[in-house]
């Protein structure tokens, strides 16, 4: 799992190292956020019809490999469309190694806990390269970022060889004994946009927020590496209250919470309130994300719409960095971006909370009376 989110999790720094060595402006540099996010996105979408029938560790396997080779090659130019083209291929391979996760977790007795699980794990290895890559950055350049990030994802493949090597079958018709997904997921699919598309507008920029009140990179990447200890622990919570069936508002409080931290980054100017803000905006989104994904398990367990739910926030998230390239260019800042956050997070909490309401009266042993 940690390797699946490399891409989006070190896009800052990259944005930040590109912008500084070649002057990028920032609506170029939501377009090089965009194409990643984007490739990631089609490649979910390609891959969810038949991601029962996939090969999980051969997938991820795969991936890795071209990852590893598109971010050493990306070190070596200095070409807008070369690096936008690089950001593609990493893309479809983020997608390939993200199916492989989701595919593995849908064969597990309890997929938002193994989610969980993973993500409690992935963090970890963030906490310490949120030390590192800043200081990698600041000794060699983005060139040396991209390296790190290619040999990062290289060595990270070796955590996915336990992953299961067959189809949901165990043959390759595993498809035929698959029924069609099931109807009426959309409600979990438009959650997760709003979600992504508001609080993950700022993610590329979110060093350049630190940046404009006076944080240097290796401070906001202290304070990252903090969030993802946190998140770690926050995860670890998760997975205590999904086992023991406590998760009745969970969801809407932490999208709530997600919402109104994200306005906060992009309109205080205290590093302090900032520094406090990035904990909770990030303990809160990697307890929204896998709880989304629950959602996505229990009206399609074959993982089909959870693949699609993945594919729909790295849409979402594609169009929110790309307008808020723009509008942080129009505007010479992200204080409109963040605010955004606030307002389509409460969106998605109202969907959630009408959706479970639909599924908890479906699951009635009568229908209720008329009145």
């Amino acid at each position: 799992m940690a390797a699946a989110h490399l891409g989006i999790n070190y896009t800052p720094y990259l944005v930040g190292g590109l912008i500084d060595k070649f002057s990028f402006g920032p609506a170029s540099m939501g377009v090089f956020a965009t194409a990643e996010t984007l490739a990631f996105a089609i490649a979910m979408f390609v891959f969810a019809p038949r991601a029962q029938t996939f090969r999980p560790r051969q997938m991820a396997l795969i991936a890795s490999g071209v990852i590893a080779l598109v971010q050493v090659g990306s070190a070596m130019t200095a070409i807008l469309p070369l690096l936008i083209l690089g950001r593609v291929a990493t893309g479809f391979g983020y997608g390939m190694l993200n199916t492989a996760v989701n595919v593995a977790a849908a064969r597990t007795g309890q997929p938002a806990r193994a989610i969980s699980v993973g993500i409690s794990l992935q963090v970890l290895v963030f906490m310490v390269m949120n030390l590192t890559i800043p200081q990698i950055g600041a000794w060699g350049g983005v060139g040396a970022m991209f390296i790190a990030l290619g040999i990062i994802s290289g060595a990270l493949a070796l955590g996915m060889l336990p992953l299961t090597n067959t189809t949901e079958t165990g043959n390759e018709t595993a498809d035929e004994a698959v029924p069609p997904i099931a109807p009426g997921g959309w409600p979990v699919l438009a959650a997760m946009a709003l979600f992504a598309f508001g609080t993950m507008a700022i993610w590329p920029f979110m060093e350049r927020a630190a940046h404009a009140i006076g944080l240097p990179a290796t401070a906001f990447g202290r304070y990252q590496s903090l969030s993802n200890l946190l998140s770690s622990l926050g995860n670890f919570a998760l997975t205590i209250l999904l086992a023991r069936g406590l998760k009745r508002g969970l969801l809407e409080v932490a999208l709530l919470v997600c919402g109104i931290n994200c306005a906060l980054l992009t309109t205080v100017n205290s590093q302090a309130v900032f520094a406090v803000a990035l904990q909770l905006y990030n303990v809160s989104w990697y307890i929204v994300y896998p709880l989304l994904l629950g959602l996505a398990y229990t009206h399609d367990p074959h993982g089909r719409l959870a693949v699609r739910t993945t594919g729909t926030w790295l849409v979402a998230q594609s169009a929110g960095s790309l307008a808020a390239g723009f509008v942080a260019q129009a505007t010479k800042g992200y204080g409109l971006v963040g605010c955004l956050g606030m307002i389509t997070c409460a969106m998605a909490v109202v969907i959630v909370i009408r959706f479970q309401a639909g599924k908890s009266v479906e699951a009635l042993p009568f229908p209720l009376a008329a009145h």
